[in-house]
């Protein structure tokens, strides 16, 4: 059976709630493939009293089917199909009161919870009962409830207002896997790549476990990519639209979003996201978006003026398959070698650079450790200048309790980055109007960010400090 790759504190996390004294209710979210069923299999194996996988996509009917079959599958055999999911559970409750009396763990994984909840069926509010009622004076009991469904499972689980309000005892998201534990993923997958390779595999595939699987060791990284998104008829076209339906109920609001972010290499406010959509800048715009960043899909980078702000933040798409799918998947014709004829273009290259600043982003506790600042306390942020023209601006900055300032510049390269006059000068000047804008009196130091470190010239000595590739796939 394949084993678990990373997960390490989840792992533990999941060993701690199995082996405590006490009653335990853990909620696990995550986008869809990340992961999170494989992570409790594998975990509690057959130790399950109890498990069940709502149907995605399925009817009130198809639902209480499968509570049933699972009821038969555990040994709970029932005289009748439940109506409702108060019934359900009281079944459910019913049936597992003799194994409570014993010592053992008596572990219930309830999956794909948010798909239970067709025609608006209340699940949520059977689920509080079940616990409320008998399972949390249980000290057997540990009740594992998991959605892909990220924002039903914060609305009406983690912030509930009702019957689950402030009842779990746990909470775990699942995110997408680092840069090392996809390389721990590709190594024991028997894949030879070198570290460029799996960057740029991460690059179209992002963290998510699922997606590594598809990709055979027998193929090169080119040749994955033009059999998994340029065949016809492969499943990695129907991807996206899946990706969206499987989180959201009402989807069309969300891809549009993503979208509107795709085109956008900087980012966009609130403010500037409500312009291009055409809707109002409210409530229902800031849920939609808190959504998307819950989901890993989207990034809210705080911003530095005068001061830290929140409500000028800037929102990037990071969700590394949604960026490569809506730059070259969801317009290109059906050509079967597409990526083995575009990879040296500048299209693709400059796709390549956007991904990896983008990357670095998703890696700032690897860059902390690389520089040496792990256990200094930071603010990490963007900046973007009000004043300067053509507009200035700095996607990661590393403020320091210490009083100094890094000013990261992120470049991707095949080969070592040379460093000339008039790039420098740019940086610099990047540097000069950060500092006079927000007034910081920092040292401020700067930071360049590379695949294979800088060639040795007159200016790559000015720079204080450098990141590389391989300071990025650290294990933490």
């Amino acid at each position: 059976m394949e084993r678990i790759i990373g997960r390490d504190a989840e792992i533990s996390k999941l060993k701690a709630i199995a082996t405590s004294d006490r009653s335990e209710f853990l909620a696990l979210f995550g986008r869809r493939r990340v992961g999170k069923t494989f992570l409790v299999n594998q975990v509690f194996k057959d130790q399950f009293a109890f498990k069940m996988t709502g149907v995605i996509e399925g009817s009130l009917k198809d639902q209480f089917t499968a509570f049933s079959d699972a009821m038969e599958e555990f040994g709970y055999g029932l005289s009748e199909t439940p109506q409702d999911w108060m019934s359900a559970f009281v079944m459910l409750k019913n049936a597992l009161k003799e194994k409570t009396k014993k010592s053992e763990r008596c572990i219930i994984f309830i999956d794909e919870l948010p798909a239970m909840d067709a025609e608006n069926s209340n699940v949520a509010g059977a689920i509080g009962y079940f616990w409320n009622s008998w399972a949390s004076l249980q000290d057997q009991v540990v009740l594992i409830i998991c959605g892909s469904a990220t924002s039903w499972m914060i609305t009406h689980v983690i912030d509930s207002k009702g019957g689950l309000h402030d009842r779990l005892t746990e909470e775990m998201p699942i995110h997408p896997f680092t840069l090392h534990e996809v390389e721990a993923y590709l190594n024991e997958h028997q894949f030879v790549w070198n570290r460029q390779m799996m960057l740029q595999s991460y690059m179209i595939f992002g963290g998510i476990p699922y997606y590594l699987s598809l990709l055979d060791n027998r193929e090169s990284l080119i040749q994955n990519i033009d059999r998994l998104f340029f065949s016809r008829d492969t499943k990695m076209r129907r991807e996206f639209r899946r990706l969206f339906n499987t989180l959201y109920k009402h989807p069309e609001r969300y891809i549009e979003i993503v979208k509107s972010l795709s085109k956008s290499r900087q980012g966009m406010t609130r403010e500037q996201l409500a312009k291009e959509l055409k809707c109002a800048n409210n409530g229902h715009l800031g849920n939609k978006l808190e959504d998307l960043v819950q989901c890993d899909l989207i990034r809210k980078n705080i911003v530095r003026e005068k001061e830290i702000k929140g409500k000028d933040a800037i929102y990037q798409l990071c969700d590394f398959f949604s960026l490569f799918y809506l730059t070259f998947v969801d317009r290109a014709e059906i050509e079967t070698e597409y990526w083995s004829h575009h990879i040296n273009t500048p299209e693709v290259n400059t796709w390549m650079g956007l991904a990896y600043e983008r990357i670095c982003m998703a890696h700032i506790p690897q860059i902390k450790r690389a520089l040496r600042i792990d256990g200094i306390s930071t603010l990490n942020y963007s900046w973007r200048s009000k004043t300067s023209k053509p507009a200035v601006q700095i996607d990661i900055i590393i403020e320091r309790a210490d009083k100094i300032v890094n000013v990261c510049e992120v470049k991707y390269s095949q080969d070592k980055y040379e460093l000339d006059k008039e790039e420098y000068e740019k940086i610099n000047r990047r540097r000069n109007t950060f500092i006079k804008e927000t007034g910081l009196r920092h040292a401020s130091w700067l930071t360049m960010i590379t695949t294979k470190g800088l060639a040795k010239g007159m200016y790559s000595e000015m720079i204080q400090s450098q990141v590389t590739l391989d300071d990025l796939f650290e294990k933490l």
